[in-house]
């Protein structure tokens, strides 16, 4: 087995390492390394977007999103014409308190995400229903039956 002291020796830059690792551990440092790994991880976070299925029966458009964790309150539903727009708004607070419950750092991030969904004719809006269960939403829009038109021969 090595010396410890002979290992020490045969790297000179064993203190100035040690002194590194000391440093980056440290709190002011820590903390702004691991804001710096946050950002990396989701480095766009306004820009997040949610799965949308679009299905289609004879009478109906059948429109899924997937959100999960979010409550019924932060989804948003709106028609315009025949576009149908979902919303969602989540915000979260970070507090980080010291051993002496003392708060070193807190932050709020607010967040909107939505989707337009195209459909190929306007919407009714009175007939549009919309459910929500277990992270999942679907909206429901009756397809609008138009009239057939019988030509005359002249």
């Amino acid at each position: 087995m090595e010396d410890p002291k002979k290992k020490d020796r045969n790297e000179p830059f064993g203190d100035l390492m040690k002194s590194m690792n000391q440093i980056f551990h440290e709190k002011p440092v820590k903390g702004f390394l691991q804001t710096m790994d946050d950002f990396f991880k989701n480095p766009f976070p306004f820009s997040s977007t949610f799965h949308v299925d679009v299905a289609e029966t004879e009478k109906e458009h059948i429109i899924s999103a997937e959100l999960p964790g979010i409550n019924k309150e932060q989804i948003q539903i709106d028609i315009l014409d025949n576009y149908i727009t979902i919303s969602v708004k989540s915000s979260e607070m970070v507090t980080e308190e010291d051993e002496k419950n003392k708060i070193s750092r807190r932050q709020q991030s607010m967040q909107r995400s939505s989707r337009t969904i195209p459909l190929p004719q306007p919407v009714n809006e009175k007939k549009v229903k919309a459910v929500y269960q277990n992270g999942l939403l679907q909206i429901t829009v009756p397809k609008q039956q138009g009239k057939r038109i019988v030509i005359d021969e002249s």
